[in-house]
């Protein structure tokens, strides 16, 4: 461990990274809390920055103040002012909520398959024995990305047999044989049943579904969008879902966050919305504090980082 004690400030809300834990691990650094807003006070500095996804008015002043590497605590990278990091290294804790919501998304492919809930009853049905329901087996989803979360998604799907198709930013073969990949994403929503959206916002990204892209798709796809709001032009989808080219969109993400009151996706009844929670779940935040903990030995040790951060592709 370096002679002169690391110092990390943390630029967190109380309580999220359970600090306590971590200076009893690291009793050689020296963790200093700094405000997540506001002015930071004169003589902070410290060489690594850990700090939540969202933005904020004072983190700029703080990779001013000795600060070498820049640690993200969600997965996604987009809120942060990434022009401002100039040469530092720069992680975030890619995969930590990948379980999670993959199977968020197994629930809402599963429930659009059965028709849930529409087929639950209250009272005494028209009709008992008969309706329309779909299966997976055999089914067409196709994965916008091919990172941690939908590389969880399809080792979900592959049991129920379907045929997965996969768009990815990369050339090079899927890790999982029974992944296909595609060459564009109108080649895969071309034949898809189900279409999940899990690719970083980027420049490249922003509104990748639009009017264009949901014409292309087979009739009656099922979107299900877990990554950014902003990915999905959310007019074309309006349209497309009052049209009937969209059959249901299974949303944990809008844009904006949050979503004002009032906005028609609350109640289009071709939706179904959650508020950016498909990555809830037991454990979360000590899988978050140990993903650095990690890090944060390979630092102390010289070793490389995980979970790097392209600066220039934006994730």
């Amino acid at each position: 461990m370096p002679s002169v004690p690391t110092t990390v400030l943390c630029h967190l809300p109380d309580g999220y990274l359970r600090l306590g834990e971590l200076e009893g691990l690291f009793p050689g650094v020296k963790f200093v809390r700094v405000p997540t807003s506001g002015p930071v006070p004169p003589g902070v500095s410290g060489e690594v920055l850990v700090t939540v996804a969202g933005p904020s008015d004072n983190l700029v002043d703080l990779l001013g103040r000795g600060v070498r590497w820049v640690h993200c605590t969600g997965h996604g990278v987009d809120h942060l002012p990434l022009g401002a990091f100039g040469d530092r290294l720069v992680t975030c804790s890619r995969g930590v909520s990948a379980e999670a919501i993959a199977e968020w998304v197994m629930a809402m492919i599963l429930a659009w398959a059965k028709r849930l809930p529409g087929t639950w009853v209250d009272e005494p049905p028209e009709e008992w024995f008969l309706t329309r329901l779909d299966r997976l087996a055999e089914a067409t989803v196709a994965l916008v990305g091919l990172g941690s979360i939908n590389l969880a998604v399809a080792e979900r799907l592959v049991p129920f047999r379907c045929r997965i198709l996969a768009v990815r930013r990369t050339p090079g073969s899927s890790p999982l044989p029974e992944v296909e990949v595609v060459a564009s994403p109108a080649a895969a929503v071309a034949e898809a049943d189900h279409l999940v959206l899990a690719a970083p916002l980027t420049p490249t990204t922003y509104h990748l579904v639009d009017d264009d892209l949901l014409d292309a798709a087979k009739p009656g796809i099922h979107l299900v969008n877990v990554a950014r709001g902003a990915l999905v032009d959310q007019e074309a989808l309006r349209r497309a879902l009052d049209e009937g080219r969209v059959g249901r969109a299974s949303l944990d993400v809008a844009d904006p966050e949050p979503l004002p009151e009032g906005h028609w996706l609350y109640e289009h009844p071709r939706v179904l919305f959650s508020p950016h929670v498909s990555w809830a779940g037991p454990g979360y935040l000590r899988r978050v504090a140990d993903m650095f903990a990690e890090n944060l030995e390979r630092w102390l040790a010289g070793r490389p980082l995980e979970g790097l951060v392209d600066l220039e592709a934006g994730y």
